[in-house]
């Protein structure tokens, strides 16, 4: 039985640590579908599209890798899919308590839905989106953390936002 996956996020912008994941993911299930949650009350820096584009560009070479967007609750999403599982990055403990919460909550209203935990490489478990975008604002080295293409959109338009 092949087991289709749903990996679940705001992906802005995507890290080597989500790359990381969705390699592993992409060996572990039959496929895997990246999902990026439109949520504007978030005020990302990227529209849903270029965060599209980033990760289609980042995931070419895998082909169980599928790239898709949602709104509204994530199990619903994930059952439209025909997943059976979802996929979570835990990087710290604190992450641990959100996760945990949520994938309790995900159990009560999906339980056919199982929910699996990877830990990123360790050269990423501290890495997150918001963490670098204020690193790079005030002029961090960002080297090794984000995909050559994802540096290339960040430092374009953080140019263009001056």
């Amino acid at each position: 039985m092949s087991v289709k996956a749903l990996y679940p996020g705001s992906f802005d912008p995507p890290t080597n640590g989500h790359v990381d994941l969705i390699q592993r993911g992409s060996r572990i299930f039959g496929h895997l579908t990246v999902a990026i949650l439109n949520n504007p009350g978030k005020n990302p820096l990227f529209t849903v599209e270029e965060r599209v584009e980033m990760l289609l560009e980042c995931t070419r070479t895998l082909e169980n890798v599928s790239i898709a967007t949602f709104d509204g609750l994530m199990v619903d999403f994930a059952r439209q899919q025909g997943c059976t599982a979802v996929l979570r990055g835990i990087r710290a403990i604190s992450d641990y308590e959100y996760e945990f919460q949520m994938a309790l909550m995900n159990r009560r209203l999906a339980p056919e839905i199982e929910t699996v935990f990877l830990q990123p490489a360790g050269r990423y478990s501290f890495v997150s989106s918001r963490l670098l975008k204020e690193v790079f604002a005030f002029g961090g080295d960002l080297t090794g953390l984000i995909p050559p293409n994802v540096y290339k959109r960040l430092r374009d338009r953080m140019n263009n936002s001056c």
